[in-house]
């Protein structure tokens, strides 16, 4: 049995072309393996219709293309080259030719490409969004794979990582162009906008990239901090970007809460670690925003401390401590911080006593940095224990889990290469667009014309 698929042109002015044939298909005995298309088939008849459909269009075009748009009298042709463009279908090399300017019109240069003009990225959107989009979720390996197993295409993961942080640049002039942040307005003002939302919750976190250099291929680490945003009711959206790399940080968590729909009047409260990295980012964005320093980092450092204490040697020293860590953590939880620094103190007395032994050295640093922790975070610690029975949040704990969703996931677990600080960072604009399913939202803001799923596709 042989099916056959033609291509029929139909013109503007309503006239068919001779009908063109693309694919001859053979079917012997129908088996379960020969049922319908192949993926090879499937492929073959994308990448032939792919090329007959493009054919016609660049031949339109550059026709049309050949008289000049102000006197309309043809231009002389200079050259003919050809031009290689990039789509999900296959890979196309157009006849693109080169005509001379029209002297009609002073021009900046003697002779212009119209085709090349056009298609300047060389890649076609759709190209480029899955590209991107794939080698945010997995590796630029797997991405070239996963491609190439259900599309006519073949390129190489160096390509896939180049086009993702061609389009994350992209992402980044919109940021660079908005310039810094600042507070609009006048309490006068605020108080006539209308009726906030419920309040936003923004936890931040950070955490640790392999890193390489262009020299080195082990070069330690770098942080990356990372944000959600979690309103009370609808999606929470997340961003991410690499410290000491990012230049505006605060203008780009600026631009996550104004996504979300945030007013001057709307309170909003900032969870962090209280780490130097993140103690200021989240300052001056809104004059109804509440800093807190999260419990779960508290408690978490209390845990150690805890842990520490157990291995004194000293029986009286052992059991006085972790019952003054008890009573810490109480007061903490209750905000009472006087209370709280006369426990660091009599700690502090306490565990010099065991300063000649090995595990008397490390609690006695650990209780020092505690309470160097807790001293420069005075002004955001609250009473957890209100908070908490009064149902507002008191942790960041999904900025823990975003971290890992984030980052770990896709650059630290199962992982074995190393990033240099551009490419995590540009990596990440694209990652955490996609998680927020907002990347073809973006793609259709650049190209108006990319049509989504259906969009103008008549069933014959």
């Amino acid at each position: 049995m042989q099916f056959q698929i033609q291509v029929i042109v139909t013109q503007d002015d309503g006239t068919d072309l001779p009908p063109i044939e693309v694919v001859t298909l053979q079917r012997t005995a129908l088996t379960p393996e020969t049922v319908g298309l192949t993926l090879a088939d499937g492929k073959l008849i994308l990448s032939s219709i792919q090329a007959t459909m493009t054919q016609a269009q660049v031949v339109v075009y550059t026709d049309a293309q050949q008289a000049c748009s102000i006197c309309h009298h043809a231009r002389t042709r200079k050259g003919l080259h050809h031009l290689v463009y990039r789509t999900a279908f296959g890979t196309l090399s157009f006849p693109s030719p080169r005509f001379y300017s029209c002297p009609c019109t002073p021009q900046t240069s003697r002779s212009t490409s119209p085709l090349a003009t056009l298609l300047g990225e060389r890649t076609a959107p759709e190209l480029s969004y899955l590209e991107t989009k794939w080698a945010s979720l997995v590796s630029y390996g797997v991405t070239v794979d996963l491609l190439a197993e259900v599309l006519p295409i073949h390129t190489h993961p160096a390509t896939i990582q180049r086009q993702v942080h061609h389009v994350a640049e992209r992402v980044e002039q919109a940021i660079a162009a908005a310039g810094p942040v600042s507070i609009e307005g006048c309490p006068a003002q605020w108080g006539r906008l209308p009726q906030p939302d419920e309040p936003l919750t923004v936890s931040i976190d950070g955490g640790y990239v392999h890193a390489r250099t262009d020299t080195q291929r082990k070069a330690g680490c770098f942080e990356v901090i990372v944000a959600k945003s979690i309103p009370t009711d609808g999606p929470s959206r997340c961003m991410g970007f690499v410290h000491g790399y990012d230049q505006q940080p605060k203008r780009r968590l600026f631009e996550l809460l104004t996504a979300q729909g945030l007013q001057m009047n709307q309170a909003i409260t900032f969870l962090s670690d209280g780490g130097d990295t993140v103690r200021d980012l989240p300052l001056y964005l809104s004059p109804e925003a509440n800093h807190l320093l999260d419990w779960f980092h508290v408690s978490m450092r209390l845990t150690v401390l805890v842990q520490g204490a157990k291995g004194l040697k000293r029986e009286e020293t052992r059991t006085s401590v972790l019952a003054d860590l008890d009573r810490l953590k109480w007061f903490l939880w209750h905000g009472n911080l006087f209370r709280a620094f006369q426990v660091l103190e009599d700690l502090e007395a306490a565990v010099d006593e065991e300063q000649p032994t090995t595990e008397g050295k490390k609690i006695t640093k650990w209780v020092h940095d505690f309470r160097r922790y807790i001293e420069i975070n005075q002004p955001f610690i609250p009473n957890y224990g209100v908070r908490y029975h009064a149902g507002e949040p008191i942790t960041s704990a999904p900025a823990e889990s975003t971290v890992n969703q984030v980052v770990s996931k896709r650059m630290v677990k199962q992982q074995q290469m190393r990033w240099t600080m551009r490419g995590a960072h540009l990596l990440l604009q694209v990652r955490t667009q996609v998680l927020d399913d907002q990347w073809r939202r973006t793609f259709t803001q650049w190209y108006p014309g990319l049509q989504t799923a259906g969009g103008s596709v008549a069933a014959a």
